[in-house]
């Protein structure tokens, strides 16, 4: 009796049938999105979009209607369940451009799964009963309804009508909002049907980007607050010594020092943090590209571009970079380590850009101990620690960067590897992301011990300068369920909010020359290029950089952010700033505790967005490389 009817509605009205699916998955993809869930307004902003599809199927498919309104229902469900799955994972709202990195989410397809839960897959359902009724009564679902020609030609006018007023209602909704700087924003006020095609349209617009002459070392120190000091502290104090940065997956900065029941989560980078340079407040500046983004950034002190990842916008570029640097003026050979494929986010062509000699990658690290995308850490550094004792028999010094990845998420190191569940934890950890979270840092911070052992045995340590930092956020907020949120509120001390999440460390060890001490001056990993070229006496007179030398400067720094956080938000020395439409209604979070959101200003704010346009504009004129690709090395 219900599927007849069903099969009644569908054969006489599917325009109404389609348009209530389409609102219900409207309000669904909302309460995953928007932190306010729906409300009344999808009506003018989400099912227009709809409808103008649906209108133009009945003025013009006389025969087989029902097939292209299946086809219209899925594909716009396909884009619906595209944004909000993406922005469980990136917080982000995907569009068409993102999407075109299809390729590199099947590769974290278990984390972007693990983040699913069962009722999302109601958005398909409607799909699959009808699919499976079509199938089954073909005949009284395709039979044609025979409609007399006057009734017919009032028919089409009146669907006419409705086609053009859900393409003027569309466009109602797109034009007053293009100026919005929050991409969130700017979806909840279009629609996110109708922010997707503004997207698409958009997508052909060039950013308005300056002459590559007006982009000058003198205007970025200007923007940032910068003054060069005559006589640089520590200038050259690592010089000749070979440079080691280590990149750790998803490593957050509450871990550092961190206790559960009495015991250190990460005892042997809380180790390091003591007896070195520790800059606590130090942030992640990654795009789309994620862990190749933060590869990008620390490699060149350029931000990450507009839209796309670095690897594959820039991978053609002749890219100033800490590589060719240390090379130019030390000698230094350089290779980089990481236990995926290589070409996953383009690092062959990205690592050819950047000036790299050597990559190691799976076909050397192999796929034993393999956990997630590659070998375990522990595979990582050893098999690296082996190249870098024949690199030290060389007359020069190196440069290695050394790229962490067990601790990715879904932190999944049991229950295929339990040997690698090393860290007790109360019972309110267990069957979460924030336990599983802590569990893989502390075998992160295991397998770095190890490390660095093996490099003061392999007589290394005293004769290098290492660096380690973190990549991303490991804890995204868009990610946590109301428990998991009180957890990190447990942990952090504090409200877990956007400060907090994009909060990494980082540790500079020179032994015997750097004091131990916590550096709490604003930086991100824009400044970690210059900081290292200070200690290694490397000279930046002709190399536009957008960071700053932390052992020299001031208090005032500006960090601009894209991608995980919208256009136009920046952090200064106190605080995180998210714009709204525009500046004047924003939002403010503390970087410190106990302390209030204040000091952001929209001069900072232009300032913060002109950086970025510098940056653009510098690597969209810079000439292509044509160089070749570095030495690959497999296990021998």
């Amino acid at each position: 009796m219900q599927q007849s009817r069903l099969t009644r509605l569908l054969s006489s009205r599917p325009f109404l049938f389609f348009s209530i699916v389409m609102l219900f998955k409207s309000m669904l993809t909302w309460f995953v999105v928007f932190d306010d869930g729906p409300s009344w307004a999808i009506l003018i902003t989400e099912l227009p979009f709809a409808w103008l599809i649906f209108g133009l199927i009945e003025m013009f498919a006389s025969k087989r209607k029902l097939i292209y309104y299946v086809i219209a229902d899925a594909a716009l469900t396909g884009i619906l369940f595209s944004v909000f799955m993406y922005h469980k994972y990136y917080g982000v709202i995907a569009t068409w451009q993102a999407l075109q990195q299809v390729n590199q989410v099947t590769a974290v397809s278990n984390s972007v799964f693990s983040l699913m839960d069962p009722y999302y897959t109601l958005i398909f359902l409607d799909i699959i009963v009808i699919t499976y009724l079509l199938i089954r009564r073909r005949k009284e679902l395709l039979k044609p309804v025979r409609i007399q020609r006057p009734e017919r030609s009032r028919r089409n006018v009146a669907f006419a009508g409705v086609v053009v007023l859900s393409f003027s209602l569309s466009l109602f909704n797109i034009l007053p909002n293009r100026a919005s700087m929050n991409e969130h924003t700017k979806a909840e006020d279009m629609g996110i049907l109708n922010y997707e095609a503004y997207a698409l349209l958009d997508a052909g617009i060039e950013e308005d980007l300056l002459d590559p002459e007006e982009v000058t070392q003198d205007r970025i120190d200007e923007l940032k607050g910068v003054q060069q000091p005559s006589t640089p502290a520590y200038f050259g104090s690592a010089k000749g010594k070979n440079v080691i940065i280590v990149q750790m997956e998803s490593f957050q900065n509450f871990l550092i020092g961190l206790e559960m029941d009495g015991q250190e989560v990460t005892p042997n980078l809380n180790k390091l943090a003591r007896e070195s340079l520790y800059f606590d407040n130090f942030y992640q500046m990654v795009g789309q590209g994620n862990t190749s983004d933060a590869e990008f950034v620390v490699n060149t002190s350029f931000y990450v571009p507009e839209k796309g990842a670095a690897a594959k916008t820039y991978f053609y570029k002749n890219v100033p970079s800490l590589p060719k640097l240390l090379k130019q003026q030390g000698g230094y050979e350089s290779a980089t380590f990481h236990t995926n494929v290589v070409d996953f986010w383009n690092r062959r062509e990205l690592y050819k850009a950047v000036g790299f000699d050597t990559f190691y990658d799976q076909k050397y690290f192999g796929k034993d101990n393999s956990v997630y995308f590659g070998s375990d850490d522990e595979v990582l550094y050893a098999k690296t620690l082996d190249k870098l004792k024949e690199m030290d028999s060389s007359a020069n010094p190196f440069y290695a960067q050394v790229i962490s990845m067990t601790a990715h998420h879904p932190f999944t190191l049991t229950p295929e590897t339990p040997e690698l569940k090393k860290l007790p934890l109360p019972e309110k950890y267990e069957d979460n992301s924030v336990g599983d979270y802590l569990r893989a840092q502390n075998y992160a911070d295991y397998a770095f011990g190890q490390f660095v052992e093996g490099l003061k045995g392999a007589g290394l340590w005293e004769d290098t300068l290492l660096v380690v930092y973190g990549d991303h956020q490991g804890m995204p907020l868009y990610s946590l369920d109301t428990k998991e949120k009180e957890l990190m509120q447990d942990i952090s001390g504090r409200e877990y909010d956007f400060s907090e999440m994009t909060n990494v460390p980082l540790i500079m060890s020179l032994p015997g020359v750097t004091e131990s001490r916590t550096i709490s001056t604003l930086s991100g990993q824009v400044d970690v290029l210059p900081t290292v070229a200070n200690l290694t006496g490397a000279s930046l007179n002709d190399q536009i950089h957008f960071g700053q030398d932390l052992l020299n400067s001031g208090e005032e720094n500006i960090i601009p952010q894209r991608y995980y956080l919208p256009s136009g938000s920046f952090l200064n020395g106190s605080s995180l700033y998210i714009p709204g439409v525009g500046y004047e209604d924003g939002t403010r979070y503390s970087l410190h505790k106990d302390q209030p959101a204040n000091g952001s200003s929209e001069d900072e704010y232009n300032r913060a967005l002109e950086l970025l346009r510098l940056s653009d504009s510098y690597m969209t004129a810079l000439p292509e490389h044509g160089g070749a690709l570095p030495k690959e090395q497999a296990a021998k």
